[in-house]
């Protein structure tokens, strides 16, 4: 199951990397590089970070050809994407969703403490679109005041072991967590939830 949730997200964050590139008019080339970076950056953060090398993608070719795969099915279909806004928000709330659980439970095989394990399930879940953003030349989204990003990634591995510690199953309490990542992170841009205001603006 771990390895399905880890090609879904895949999937989903390299056509949210797509769906930046093409707001940002790059060719085929740039498309395909800001959809693999966008896809594998935030596991190869979290490879380096445990010691695990060489890092998960360059074990399995599967995840490269799944990025290419979605980086095509985007490009072919992206005259139906005509809301490139919204649909950059779905598959990107998917993506952090799945990824934050992928870095959760590698912590949790290492016997981590929760609190590290969060960390690596939000650095999981955001590096990637880190590296986008900058690579786009756009403050990345993680950064921005309007809405809450990895404060949603914070909330769900918090949730994972609230769940954990009941007498759940264990898919229950991931799909649950995963849920509550994707659900706050729609329901912060719907409603512009954010994290209180330092700035006097």
């Amino acid at each position: 199951m771990l390895y399905i949730i880890d090609i879904l997200g895949t999937i989903a964050f390299a056509i949210s990397g797509a769906l930046v590139a093409f707001d940002k008019r790059m060719d085929v080339f740039g498309i395909f590089i800001i959809a693999f970076v966008t896809a594998v950056g935030g596991g190869t953060l979290r490879d380096l970070l445990i010691g695990h090398t060489p890092v998960g993608w360059m074990n399995d070719l599967t995840y490269t050809y799944v990025i290419i795969v979605s980086t095509i099915f985007a490009i072919g279909f992206r005259s139906k994407l005509n809301y490139l806004r919204t649909s950059l928000l779905l598959f990107d709330a998917i993506g952090i969703g799945l990824y934050t659980l992928i870095g959760l439970e590698k912590g949790v095989e290492l016997q981590l403490h929760p609190i590290l394990c969060i960390a690596l399930g939000t650095m999981t879940a955001c590096f990637g679109g880190v590296i986008r953003d900058i690579l786009c030349n756009e403050i990345p989204v993680v950064f921005r005041r309007e809405t809450i990003y990895a404060t949603c990634c914070i909330l769900g591995g918090v949730m994972y072991f609230a769940l954990g510690a009941l007498p759940l199953d264990h898919n229950i309490v991931f799909l649950a967590s995963g849920a509550i990542i994707i659900a706050t992170r729609l329901l912060a841009v719907r409603f512009k939830i954010a994290l209180p205001n330092i700035y006097r603006d």
